[in-house]
C-alpha cells in the first residue's frame, strides 16, 4: 500500500514523487546571477509555497516513478548517500531515500527503466549506492537510458582542462562519473538513445536543449491527457513567470532561454500538468497567462 500523497493520474499513466530534500530556502542569486529577492516578490503568487515572503526561493530535490503499460520509470535519481560532495548540503547525505521509495509501494528490483533528464550530480545519485565495498546499481533489473548527445558532452567535457569545462568542474563531473554512473556502465545497464526516444507509446523523450546540450524533458500522452515532466529546462515556478531567467548552471544560457520561451508558448492555457523536477510541493501545475506574463496554478 503506498503512503505517499505526491501521486498523479494521467491518463492511463500514473506519476509518483520520492522526495530527497524539499523546501531548501536558495537566495535568488545562487540560481540566476542578477536575480534579486525584489524580482521574486514581484511574482506574488510564488509565495508562501514556492518562496518565502522575503525573497527567498524555495528548491526541491526529488524523483518521479511513471507507471505506463506496465513498465515502471524512475525518471532522475536525485544526489544519493554516502558520496563525497563538494556542495555541504549534497556532502555525504544519509536521507531515507530508499525507505521512501519502497513506502510509496516501490521496490528497486522492480524498476523497468532509469531516466537521466541530464547528467548532472543532483539527477544521477541514486544510481548507484554503496554497499559497504563498492557502488553498485541501485534498480538491478532496470535498463538505464541516457541521450546520446548528452553522454557525448560529458564524455568529451568531463576530462577537459580548458575553460570550456568550468561547469563540469564545478559539478564534479569526474566524481560523479565514476560512483554513479561508470558502475553502470561496468553492469552492462546502460543504454545510449535519441533525445526523442519512445519508452512506452504513452511516455516519451522530448530535447529540451540548454541547461546541458542533450537535456531532454518527457512527455506523457494517454487517453486524451497530457503532461510533462521538465528536468531542468525549469528549475523554479519563477522560470514559468519569466522564460529570460537562466540558471547559472545553464550550460547555453541563450539556448535555455530560447527552450523555454518556446516551452511555455506551446503548454499555456492547455489541459497540459506539468512537473518540475525542482518544484517543492505543490511540485505540479498547469501554466496560464496573466497580465504579468504567466504564473503555475492547480486545477481541482
Amino acid at each position: 500500500m503506498r503512503v505517499s500523497t505526491n501521486t498523479w493520474q494521467v491518463g492511463d499513466v500514473t506519476v509518483s514523487r520520492i522526495v530527497e530534500t524539499e523546501n531548501t530556502s536558495l537566495p535568488p542569486e545562487r540560481l540566476s546571477t542578477g536575480l534579486t529577492k525584489e524580482r521574486v516578490q514581484q511574482c506574488d503568487w510564488l509565495a508562501p509555497d514556492y518562496a518565502d515572503s522575503d525573497g527567498t526561493l524555495k528548491l526541491s530535490v526529488h524523483a518521479f516513478v511513471v507507471e505506463s503499460r506496465g513498465v515502471r520509470i524512475v525518471v532522475d535519481t536525485c544526489v544519493g548517500n554516502d558520496k563525497p560532495r563538494a556542495n555541504p548540503h549534497w556532502n555525504m547525505l544519509q536521507r531515507p531515500f530508499l525507505g521512501n521509495f519502497a513506502a510509496a509501494g516501490f521496490a528497486p528490483e522492480t524498476i523497468d527503466y532509469v531516466l537521466c533528464t541530464h547528467l548532472h550530480v543532483d539527477h544521477v545519485g541514486w544510481n548507484t549506492r554503496w554497499d559497504g565495498k563498492a557502488w553498485v546499481p541501485t534498480f538491478p533489473a532496470a535498463q538505464y537510458l541516457f541521450a546520446r548527445t548528452e553522454w557525448n558532452h560529458w564524455t568529451d567535457e568531463h576530462r577537459t582542462t580548458d575553460d570550456t569545462g568550468h561547469i563540469g568542474k564545478m559539478l564534479q563531473m569526474e566524481t560523479v562519473f565514476a560512483d554513479s554512473i561508470a558502475p553502470i556502465v561496468a553492469a552492462g545497464l546502460h543504454q545510449l538513445v535519441e533525445t526523442d526516444h519512445r519508452i512506452t507509446d504513452e511516455v516519451a523523450l522530448v530535447p529540451t536543449p540548454g541547461h546541458t546540450p542533450g537535456h531532454v524533458s518527457v512527455i506523457i500522452r494517454s487517453a486524451g491527457k497530457m503532461a510533462c515532466i521538465t528536468g531542468d529546462m525549469a528549475h523554479h515556478p519563477i522560470q514559468i513567470a519569466d522564460p529570460a531567467i537562466c540558471s547559472n548552471f545553464d550550460s547555453d544560457q541563450q539556448q535555455s532561454a530560447k527552450t523555454r520561451w518556446q516551452f511555455v508558448a506551446d503548454h499555456a492555457d492547455r489541459d497540459i500538468l506539468v512537473f518540475g523536477t525542482h518544484f517543492v510541493t505543490p511540485s505540479a501545475g498547469y501554466i496560464v497567462s496573466d497580465a504579468a506574463g504567466w504564473r503555475l496554478i492547480q486545477k481541482d
